[in-house]
């Protein structure tokens, strides 16, 4: 018979949740605080043969065989099961630290955003989204288009006024103002770009929002969850710089600065497959960038605890927007050519047609993923809220 002190040892690893055991002989074992969600009662001593290599097979069985009672909370019980039966896999990346440097990062960043905010204006729209639209119909504009995806994006987090929300790769900054405009929150965000930042800076300060918005150069890779915590979180064309080795970091970040049952929005160009980055598009394009696959995504986030609620494919609207920003570059040309030159014009125009292509024929995709940190069982429980 096993007796009832290596019992108490062995619970004393299972110190998550609030929960008692009641012992044949009267003796309490207490974990967490009281009262209890739960409490298991031991009947008789245990043997040897009523413990399987399962947790939850022995618990099962030994309820059957009537060896233990159970009375309270069936969904905590479950909790404080899974979180024990997963503890590898939900704390593989506790002490995880970043592959890519905060210097290295930004240097990448630069190579690409730092081209200055007079080229980006020729061929993007007037909020300056480099990123995809959201088209609702073939006739709208590209203007029509991007502020549509911000909307559509937006209503995904299903904001309250008052909320806090943490934008990572702000970009040039329009979609922390629309988020502060239309829905009331304060609202955070981050860029380490130089030409992002004063530029989103100004843009804030025309909208008279320095009280709502505050814009940060800093990386995702800097942020301190002992001074910042927020109810919701988007990055929107970013996650894509992050690199292969650093996405764990990158959710564990996130993670830690998104309160309990928060919304995590992530917004990224995926691949079907996991494999090697285009050589042409890292040297040239996008040094130190990587393309995930969708399913090496959702499996390092799940291994991160966070729930996926949502996944939208809006690959044919990417292909769509590069479209209309390769027509935008091609009618501005001479301007173009008089700064940066006739090899860098074949460089950016092979760069924006073939992505659109690629994006046609599947070869990528572009996915919203709505996540949860934990479990959150208070949410809508349909998604016609985002359709509204």
């Amino acid at each position: 018979m096993l007796s009832k002190m290596l019992l108490k040892f062995a619970l004393k690893k299972w110190n998550v949740g609030n929960y008692e055991v009641k012992f044949w002989d009267g003796d309490v074992y207490r974990n967490g605080s009281t009262p209890p969600k739960f409490t298991i009662k031991i009947n008789r001593a245990l043997k040897l043969s009523d413990l399987k290599k399962d947790m939850s097979l022995t618990v099962a069985e030994a309820y059957m065989n009537g060896v233990i009672d159970i009375e309270g909370s069936m969904d905590e019980i479950a909790r404080v099961l899974y979180l024990h039966g997963n503890y590898d896999y939900l704390h593989k990346y506790d002490n995880i630290k970043p592959a890519l440097s905060t210097a290295k990062e930004k240097s990448n960043i630069s190579s690409h955003y730092d081209l200055g905010n007079d080229f980006y204006s020729i061929w993007l729209d007037e909020t300056w989204s480099y990123s995809c639209a959201y088209f609702k119909t073939p006739q709208d504009s590209l203007h029509q288009a991007q502020i549509q995806k911000l909307d559509h994006t937006l209503k995904k987090l299903d904001l309250k006024k008052g909320e806090k929300l943490l934008d990572v790769g702000c970009g040039w900054g329009w979609l922390s103002i629309r988020a502060a405009q239309t829905y009331g929150v304060d609202v955070m965000g981050i860029t380490i770009s130089e030409e992002q930042y004063k530029a989103a800076l100004e843009r804030v300060k025309q909208a008279g929002l320095e009280k709502q918005i505050t814009i940060k150069l800093m990386n995702y890779q800097d942020l301190d969850s002992t001074e910042y915590q927020f109810d919701k979180v988007v990055s929107v064309g970013m996650f894509e710089h992050v690199g292969k080795a650093n996405i764990p970091f990158y959710f564990k970040k996130v993670k830690e600065v998104l309160k309990p049952g928060g919304m995590f929005l992530l917004h990224s160009i995926m691949c079907c497959f996991e494999g090697e980055t285009n050589a042409w598009i890292d040297k040239y394009i996008f040094p130190g960038g990587y393309l995930p696959s969708l399913t090496e995504v959702v499996k390092i986030m799940s291994e991160s605890d966070f729930h996926l609620l949502m996944a939208e494919s809006l690959r044919i609207h990417y292909a769509k927007t590069l479209d209309i920003w390769y027509k935008n570059f091609n009618h501005n040309l001479d301007k173009i050519s008089q700064k940066y030159g006739q090899e860098f014009i074949r460089m950016w125009g092979l760069y924006l047609d073939s992505c659109a292509s690629a994006f046609r024929v599947g070869s990528v995709d572009l996915f919203q993923l709505l996540l949860t940190k934990d479990v959150n069982n208070d949410l809508p429980l349909t998604k016609e809220y985002i359709y509204k």
